[in-house]
């Protein structure tokens, strides 16, 4: 199993401690740097490499998401804060996880699958193997959702309706953007409007793919490649 080099930014020494100790549990976590500001930090990063960051926000003179937007090729961030206002902005940086303090070590341990899920390469996944759920920002809010509940995406303009299990959500996305965030070949491109499950087709007829009842075009374009996935 490769090392994973981390480093803790934090203004609270007792949050190294805790992380520190959380980290001991997992033999591939290398700790390479304690930082107690973030412009301790970004001295680090202008010469130095980390493949994972445990950081907070909320520190003197310059934000965890402040110092972030400084590194020019950041690594995963896993933030580590005491205020959950932070998480929707945290998520559109793309950070890996949100543990809002205090965090016990089951929540911590989450975290790190997740990070460990999102390093493994997509030619070992199959068809069962989902990552475990996404958040997608729906009505000012961040909703989590378990991939194999999402039957399939829709374009609507710069926005998507997300058809899943429980309903639907309309999500400020584009169906480009999603395309990028569902895991492929569990979700696949069928028309420049629709992006399915393709764990939930039920049958396809002619140029339409049936899932949940609905049936959906496939596009011209996306014919020919769709047609050896399908054989």
């Amino acid at each position: 199993m490769d090392l994973i080099k981390y480093v803790i930014v934090d203004d609270e020494p007792i949050a190294h401690r805790i992380i520190e100790g959380y980290c001991e549990n997992f033999p591939f976590l290398n700790k390479v740097g304690n930082f107690y500001n973030a412009f301790e930090a970004m001295e680090f990063f202008r010469k130095g490499k980390a493949d994972l960051i445990f950081l907070d926000i909320n520190m003197p003179k310059l934000t965890g998401f402040e110092l972030l937007k400084s590194i020019s090729d950041p690594p995963k961030v896993i933030v580590t804060s005491a205020h959950q206002e932070f998480a929707l902005e945290g998520y559109e940086l793309n950070i890996t996880d949100y543990l809002l303090k205090p965090f016990g070590l089951d929540r911590f341990i989450k975290a790190i699958q997740k990070l460990r899920a999102i390093q493994a390469p997509v030619q070992n996944q199959t068809s069962l193997e989902y990552p475990d759920r996404i958040f997608l920002k729906s009505d000012k809010k961040l909703v989590q959702l378990e991939m194999r509940d999402i039957f399939y995406v829709e374009a609507l303009g710069n926005y998507t309706k997300v058809f899943h299990s429980g309903g639907m959500l309309v999500c400020p996305d584009k169906i480009s953007d999603l395309e990028g965030k569902l895991p492929s070949p569990n979700f696949v491109r069928i028309h420049k409007s629709y992006l399915i499950n393709r764990d939930k087709i039920e049958f396809i007829e002619g140029n339409q793919i049936s899932i949940s009842g609905s049936k959906l075009p496939i596009g011209q374009t996306y014919k020919a490649s769709l047609q050896d996935f399908f054989n």
